[in-house]
């Protein structure tokens, strides 16, 4: 019996664990996001979004599945395939961080460029 609650410990171990991904990002991914962060800034929603992801970033693979359920309302924005690979992006724990730094960048640009200085 032992030996049974052992081997379905180990099994269970990490059953929800979600890899690290270390893996450096591509130039493809790194575009996504910046298109991403480039419609949350457009949409005046930096600072909710920060917010949001913020408070999210220990649980970033539940984020990316509440994002393939709104995908429905956000399909205007994105290609179904764009949204697709974002989700999968953003599963990855280093992505959110590295989210909010492209929507902090994409906003602080935006500032800039209305107060009459170029960036």
């Amino acid at each position: 019996m032992t030996t049974l609650l052992k081997n379905l410990k180990s099994t269970f171990a990490h059953a929800f664990a979600v890899p690290s991904g270390k893996e450096p990002f591509s130039e493809e991914e790194l575009a996504l996001l910046d298109k991403a962060a480039g419609f949350v800034v457009k949409k005046r929603m930096a600072a909710p979004a920060v917010l949001f992801l913020e408070s999210l970033q220990p649980m970033s693979f539940l984020g990316s599945q509440v994002m393939l359920f709104l995908q429905p309302i956000v399909a205007s924005f994105f290609s179904r395939g764009e949204y697709e690979r974002l989700a999968q992006i953003l599963e990855r724990r280093e992505s959110i961080g590295l989210f909010i730094e492209r929507i902090e960048e994409t906003q602080d640009k935006k500032v800039r460029k209305c107060d009459g200085m170029t960036v």
